[in-house]
Formats: structure tokens, C-alpha cells, sequence
């Protein structure tokens, strides 16, 4: 069943009727049932909000415990709920021991610095914009050159890669430019080798009199992978501005990874909306990493900043974004989105990196 009633655009995003603005009303993220509201004034448009489903921002390079020597410790959690867990980290000294996540698989978006990993089933040099995927119960350790900053997502499910439809498995990425580890010796010192195992959020520590990275060969689809943003390929459309789902990099139960690199804008028809649309995704919560770049269509945020809009509550554009994307060609921003099929919770380090006033910046007056 379709209704349509009132005034309305009959291309979604495309030659709103005079004096509207678009509301995109959809379910299971932008996958399900859909209805695009034209209102007299933007959804955004409030003078007060109390309660917690307020615009977040957070300055997450400046989280409590960043930079504690030890990395299993010095990771910050930042949100969280039971599918998954965003958190921080700065390493700038090869860890000490080795270490294995049995809680859940580990995607490390690789913010700042460079270096290598050791893993069950090889090393990789790693370079910032990289994504490292760790499935749950590899063992590794991270050897920076320089200081790392990640971008921590773990998620009780299995990472994988969505179904990609009609428009092919190489679009996006080709899955050849994934890399995978190669099995080559460590040589490392000692007579002792601590690996650290995270069960339950506790710690185990086992010690072996050898290196326990002693794999000399290996075969399947289950190992570490590595994707760097530049080897990503975003969808475009002149004429359309595609949703956030046209942007997706990896997924889990629950839980969707994308990344917002730089493209084209809606050049191909001037009643093309050239910016993020209003929307109320009521069944996801959403975070952006924002990573480099200019982020047009948020004022005030910074690269390493983290923007948390939860379900229930009308988001998009703030209001200059609107106007400065009527002379923008092109976008110049990377940013990393988590969407969240359950209500994240704010960990009590996250309040103290919070800018307080980031909700008013959609107001008018």
C-alpha cells in the first residue's frame, strides 16, 4: 500500500515543494518501510530539549585514561550496549604481551599513526585510514612506529560484508584489495610469553616458555583482514542524494559500519538536495567518527570529535550546511558511522569529554 496525500515532491530529495523542508520517516534503516514527510519548518528546528535523547558530541581525544601505557587498560569505552563497544585507544610503545579478544570480534579503524600488528596468522604494516578486522579468539599485538590513535568497534557478532544486490560484489571495494596476514617468525627474546585473553570483560593472563605466534602456515576465510579508506569506492549519483546504507563498509548483528569519504555532490539536477536529508531512522542510533577533513554538515566539530544522535529524534544538516552546499561540488570529509540496532548508553568518561551545547547548534534564536 503507497498513499500519498497533500503536497509533496514526486522524486524523494528532489524539487521540494515551496516552503518545505523533507523529513525521510524510515524503518529498519532505510531498508524497510519508508514515508518522506514536507513540513513548514525543519525537525530540528527546537529552542530546548530536556531528556537524554539530546544531539551528543564528544572530544574523544581528550577521554580519561588515554595513553595508559598498558593497552588493554588504556582502552577508554566511550558507548556501549550488548551488541557492541566504541571506544578509544593511544599506544605509542610496542605492547608488552599478546592479546586475545574471546568477548567479541575487534574492528580497529586506524585514526592516527603508523606500525605493524602481529597476529596468529602473520604481521601487516599498518598506516593510518586503515580498518584492521580481528575476528574473536585472535591473539595479537601492536608494534606502533609512531603514535596510534584507534577507533575501537567491538561487536559480539561476526564482522562481516554486506550483500551488496544489484549493484555487484565489487562495487564499494573489490574484496582482492583486502590484505591478509602471511605467517613469517617474530624472534623475540626470552623464555617467557604472556598472552592476555579478554573473557567477560576480565582478564586471563597465560605464559608460555615459547612464542605462542608460532603458526608456520594457514588455510580458510576466517583470519585477520586490513582496508585502507583510499582502496573505497563510494556509490554517486548526480541526480540523487543516496542514503547512508549506499555507504556501508562492514556489518554485524545489529550493528552497521560505514564510511563517508569524499564524492561528488548532486550536481546532475538543480532540485537535487545536496546535503544530508532530515531523517528520523527511529529503529538505529548513530555515531559518527569524524576522521579528516571538512565537515560541512556539522559546525563546531573537529577531526578525532564523535557525534552520537540517538533513535527517536529528528537529525540532519545544521542550518549554514544547508546554505554552503548550494556553491559545494564536491564533499571533502572522511568519516567512520556506527548504527546501532539497540539504544547505546553513554559511559560516565564520555559526560566529561561532552560539549554541552552541541544540541543548540541547530537553533535559530
Amino acid at each position: 500500500m503507497y498513499f500519498k496525500k497533500g503536497r509533496f515532491s514526486r522524486q524523494a530529495h528532489v524539487d521540494l515543494p515551496e516552503g518545505t523542508v523533507e523529513e525521510e520517516y524510515a524503518r529498519e534503516g532505510f531498508f524497510g518501510r519508508t514515508s518522506h514527510l514536507y513540513r513548514t519548518e525543519a525537525p530540528v528546528g527546537w529552542v530546548d530539549i530536556e531528556g537524554d535523547l539530546r544531539p551528543h558530541a564528544f572530544e574523544t581525544e581528550r577521554l580519561p585514561g588515554l595513553g595508559v601505557a598498558d593497552y588493554v587498560e588504556g582502552r577508554v569505552p566511550f558507548l556501549q550496549n550488548a551488541d557492541c563497544e566504541l571506544s578509544m585507544a593511544h599506544i605509542s610503545e610496542p605492547m608488552d604481551y599478546d592479546f586475545r579478544n574471546a568477548d567479541g570480534d575487534e574492528t580497529l579503524f586506524v585514526h592516527v599513526g603508523e606500525g605493524r600488528i602481529d597476529t596468529d596468522f602473520g604481521p601487516l604494516e599498518y598506516e593510518a585510514g586503515d580498518y584492521l578486522v580481528i575476528p574473536r579468539g585472535t591473539a595479537y599485538r601492536l608494534i606502533p612506529s609512531e603514535k596510534t590513535a584507534l577507533y575501537v568497534i567491538e561487536t559480539t557478532g561476526a564482522i562481516g560484508i554486506p550483500e551488496r544486490g544489484i549493484i555487484g560484489n565489487h562495487a564499494l571495494f573489490d574484496p582482492g584489495v583486502i590484505n591478509v596476514p602471511e605467517p613469517a617468525p617474530r624472534n623475540l627474546e626470552g623464555d617467557r610469553f604472556r598472552l592476555k585473553i579478554k573473557r567477560g570483560g576480565k582478564i586471563t593472563t597465560v605464559t608460555y616458555p615459547h612464542d605462542p605466534f608460532n603458526v608456520v602456515g594457514w588455510k580458510g576465510d576466517l583470519t585477520v583482514w586490513q582496508l585502507n579508506i583510499r582502496d573505497i569506492r563510494p556509490i554517486l549519483s548526480e541526480k540523487y542524494h543516496l542514503p547512508p546504507t549506499a555507504h556501508v563498509t562492514f556489518t554485524a548483528p545489529n550493528v552497521v559500519i560505514c564510511t563517508f569519504l569524499p564524492r561528488g555532490l548532486e550536481t546532475g539536477d538543480p532540485g537535487a538536495l545536496r546535503v544530508p536529508f532530515y531523517h528520523a531512522n527511529i529503529d538505529y542510533d548513530e555515531v559518527l567518527f569524524y576522521h579528516d577533513g571538512d565537515f560541512f554538515s556539522r559546525e563546531g566539530i573537529d577531526a578525532g570529535m564523535v557525534t552520537f544522535h540517538p533513535q527517536g529524534l529528528p537529525h540532519g544538516p545544521h542550518p549554514k550546511a544547508i546554505e554552503a552546499a548550494k556553491t559545494k561540488e564536491r564533499t571533502d570529509e572522511v568519516a567512520v558511522m556506527v548504527d546501532t540496532r539497540n539504544p547505546l548508553e553513554m559511559t560516565a568518561k564520555a559526560l566529561e569529554v561532552e560539549r554541552k551545547d552541541y544540541w543548540k547548534s541547530w537553533m535559530t534564536e
